[in-house]
């Protein structure tokens, strides 16, 4: 721990280690492993990790904020999904719970809520959700310009190339995932929960949520639906994750497979020299719905290699241990560089 202590919080070069957490161990966890910050939410439709039984009250979010206080660190609060009309109060509420808490930062979608957020409580630092799903300079440039935005989180769409391009004349800090599950689509761009279940996870803040997810075993299989939609069937041997519909098994053409996507997390540690190159602020680490012990293993993991890069800079390369704790955690226990390996750019 002497290591996490001393090295810890960033200095001015370091990476910043951003952790999730869905409850108050889980923020224990990230703080107690190593986490320079620690992003949570509110247990309301206002973040994109809403299921029941996760996320924070308004007073055990203070809890929370207090422990993360102790210790030194920043708290980032999500408001990360998209109000309507109807409903607007709830995310305008989420605003001023944050400010009144006076939270490192606000990680923001939409831009009612920014515009509300920079006029109502423009002492508090505002980050660009990578719901926002912003991939040019020219939108970094309008949320900065019109909203103050002071960093953007990447969607996990980008190339490395595309990734260092936009880092080279970004007007604001940047923000991208090292670590956790992927997905297949542009952040904040979709509809396929919407098909299936009536809810978007860009209104309601889950992709597969809890009231249409339904487990049905029998004596040779376990079954996953939602809303009814049978989603993936499982053998006894075989690991069952939480059910979304880009992640199930169906038949097309007499074959049966992952049609969508597979199963998979991505694990950046071999990217860190050149992320840090590029002059990339922070290193987001997926996972708010994840148990305590997932986030300390891999709160641990990245506090080692950020540190162990400080300290060596071209030498460093990440170590066999780490991946192989990475790949245990992993969707379907495998990892892959997702979108920032593309050779052919």
């Amino acid at each position: 721990m002497r290591e996490m202590e001393t090295c810890g919080m960033n200095t001015a070069r370091q990476i910043e280690l951003v952790c999730p957490a869905g409850n108050l161990p889980s923020v224990k966890a990230a703080v107690d492993n190593g986490a320079d910050a620690v992003y949570i939410g509110l247990n309301n439709k206002t973040n994109a990790r809403y299921f029941s039984g996760l996320n924070f009250s308004d007073s055990s979010i203070e809890k929370a904020v207090q422990y993360i206080r102790d210790h030194g660190r920043k708290v980032f609060v999500a408001i990360n999904t998209y109000p309507q009309e109807k409903n607007w109060p709830q995310w305008r509420e989420a605003v001023d719970i944050g400010a009144s808490l006076g939270v490192d930062a606000l990680i923001i979608a939409d831009i009612g809520v920014m515009d509300y957020a920079a006029s109502r409580h423009p002492h508090i630092a505002r980050h660009l959700s990578v719901q926002a799903s912003a991939t040019s300079l020219e939108a970094l440039q309008f949320y900065h310009e019109q909203f103050g935005i002071r960093r953007a989180v990447l969607p996990r769409v980008l190339s490395l190339k595309q990734v260092e391009r936009l880092a080279a004349k970004s007007p604001l800090e940047l923000e991208v995932f090292g670590f956790g599950s992927l997905c297949i689509m542009a952040e904040g761009r979709c509809y396929l929960s919407s098909y299936v279940t009536g809810d978007s996870p860009n209104n309601c803040g889950a992709c597969s949520p809890a009231h249409a997810v339904r487990w049905e075993e029998s004596a040779h299989t376990l079954e996953t639906r939602l809303n009814n939609v049978l989603i993936d069937r499982f053998r006894p041997d075989e690991p069952a994750g939480y059910p979304t519909l880009c992640k199930g098994r169906f038949q097309v053409e007499q074959h049966l497979f992952h049609a969508l996507e597979e199963p998979v997390s991505l694990n950046a540690l071999d990217m860190l020299p050149q992320l840090a190159g590029a002059g990339i602020a922070a290193i987001k680490i997926e996972g708010r719905q994840r148990a305590p012990a997932y986030i300390a293993k891999v709160a641990r993991v990245w506090r080692q290699a950020i540190d162990r890069h400080a300290r060596m800079g071209s030498s460093y390369a990440a170590q066999p241990d780490w991946h192989r704790t990475l790949a245990e955690l992993a969707e379907g226990s495998q990892t892959t560089l997702g979108a920032y390996h593309r050779p052919w750019q």
